[in-house]
């Protein structure tokens, strides 16, 4: 059958390597820091923007557009779910008196 190969993984320095032996850990030398003597950095200058009256009122046009759209569509998928529950409410009424019907009828006599 098949056997699965199980990966090795190499032993990090300072644990006991599968062959018993101890490996030393690496020493690490501190290093002294020393501050650094810097300007700080000019801030960019960000460009102005510039709004005109004819700016502004094509902005509102634009925001007044948008909204009666959208308010638009979100009235009529409400209309649209609202008419769907009616008519399925009379389908309902129609299915029941059709079935409750035939037992309530009476019997006529020959």
């Amino acid at each position: 059958m098949l056997r699965p190969k199980i990966p090795t993984m190499p032993t990090p320095t300072g644990l006991v390597a599968p062959t018993g032996l101890v490996t030393p850990p690496a020493v690490v030398q501190p290093t002294a820091v020393e501050p650094m003597q810097s300007s700080p950095a000019p801030v960019a200058q960000r460009p102005t923007v510039q709004i005109t009256p004819g700016t502004a009122l094509a902005v509102i046009g634009a925001g007044t557009a948008v909204v009666l759209v959208v308010g638009t569509v979100l009235v009529s998928m409400l209309l649209a779910t609202a008419v769907t529950a009616a008519s399925v409410a009379v389908c309902a009424l129609v299915v029941r008196s059709l079935l409750v019907s035939p037992a309530k009828r009476p019997r006529h006599r020959r």
